[in-house]
């Protein structure tokens, strides 16, 4: 009989399962993610979950309130607007216009960004010299303030408040991918591939791409905070969706003047945005801590 062999391996693992062990330890995060989780499968199968069009009313049911109220309906969960439509289906699917596309926007400006800023990390001279300082000026704009100006030239549509954040955002991608590029280029370690002969562009994307990608997810995780309020923002100023578009900024602002009689119609929205605002905030907090105690370990 053939003795049987054993071998002992020690197994290391990888920096994405690191960071998940450490994430997933912080209760918190944790809760943040599944609220995140959450609104992801809402933007996406809200067409399908939607009890009613988001679009069309029933002109006998106008301002009916929320089903917890006395004279509410558990037909219209979250009561009605002053046309009759549903405000839960109104909701739902806002999620997509608002939540969803500020995810949308965020993958579009990260890919752009990274790529200008791995690009940019590699120049110098007077060329590095001059997108410094012209991403000190850009950067020094209140992002919001740029969105509307943005929009003010293109003109109101959810089209173009979303090139005009995916605008705004890119410059936020540049900075840090550059900067951490830069940082990693002064490391042993890419200095040693250097020296075997690897080029930059193969010590960027073999070496360097892999020690910063959690500090670029970390940022897109604030650029998604950001993209939610100002997507709201500019919905609520007239800037973005259009009514009878069921986005948020954009439902909160048509129910403002109707405050006093059907307050629903304005803290339902509020509530939205700020569940989502809090959700991403708390997965971003959570990856920002488990990056801290990985670099600390």
């Amino acid at each position: 009989m053939a003795r049987e062999k054993t071998y002992t391996e020690e197994v290391f693992p990888s920096p994405f399962i690191q960071l998940w062990i450490i994430f997933r330890r912080t209760p918190v995060a944790m809760l943040g993610f599944g609220c995140f989780i959450f609104l992801v499968f809402l933007a996406i199968f809200s067409p399908l979950l939607a009890p009613y069009s988001p679009v069309e009313g029933n002109l006998e049911m106008i301002l009916l309130p929320p089903a917890w109220h006395d004279n509410g309906n558990v037909s219209y969960l979250l009561g009605t607007d002053e046309l009759g439509r549903d405000m839960l289906s109104r909701l739902m699917y806002g999620t997509s216009l608002t939540f969803g596309l500020s995810f949308v926007v965020v993958l579009i400006s990260l890919v752009v960004g990274v790529v200008i800023g791995s690009l940019s990390a590699l120049t110098k001279g007077l060329k590095s010299s001059f997108l410094n300082h012209f991403l000190d000026v850009v950067l020094s704009i209140p992002s919001l303030l740029l969105a509307i100006i943005i929009v003010a030239i293109l003109g109101p549509g959810i089209a173009n408040t979303v090139w005009a954040i995916v605008i705004v955002l890119i410059p936020q991608f540049i900075h840090i991918t550059r900067y951490a590029v830069k940082e990693e280029f002064r490391k042993d370690y890419v200095l040693a591939s250097r020296l075997d002969g690897a080029s930059p562009f193969r010590v960027l994307y073999y070496s360097v791409f892999p020690n910063i990608v959690e500090r670029i997810m970390s940022q897109a995780t604030l650029a998604q905070s950001a993209a939610i309020l100002d997507i709201a923002t500019l919905g609520f100023l007239g800037l973005g969706a259009q009514i009878p578009l069921p986005e948020w900024g954009a439902i909160l602002a048509n129910g403002v003047e109707r405050f006093y009689i059907a307050p629903w119609t304005v803290y339902l929205p509020g509530l939205a945005i700020l569940f989502a605002v809090v959700a991403t905030n708390l997965v971003g907090e959570g990856i920002r801590h488990a990056l801290k105690v990985r670099r600390e370990n």
